[in-house]
């Protein structure tokens, strides 16, 4: 059986704040990124409302999912921007795709 593992950057509904995480189950990622928002949680994530899924990347190793969330947060916000703006123009949400 294979592994999947996730890079994704969420944001909040006026594209002004984003986050980058990795998990293995990146629908119930989302889904507690949006619960940490509406019941106010101390996360960075929840803080700033973060729980729009805009990007994503899937990794058959957790290595190398590590890797690359590494080294995306290491970029300047308008290199990630372009980023997201290759694969998804409009910054739309992609929610539904992972669910």
């Amino acid at each position: 059986m294979t592994n999947n593992y996730f890079i994704y950057i969420v944001t909040n509904k006026y594209r002004t704040t984003i986050y980058i995480g990795i998990t293995n189950n990146i629908q119930r990622r989302i889904s507690e990124h949006y619960f940490d928002s509406i019941n106010a949680k101390k996360s960075f994530a929840g803080k700033y409302n973060c729980y729009d899924l805009v990007y994503y990347e899937c990794f058959e190793s957790i290595n190398e999912a590590i890797f690359r969330e590494k080294t995306l947060k290491k970029w300047r916000r308008e290199k990630k921007n372009k980023l997201i703006s290759a694969c998804n123009p409009n910054w739309e949400n992609l929610n539904d795709q992972v669910f």
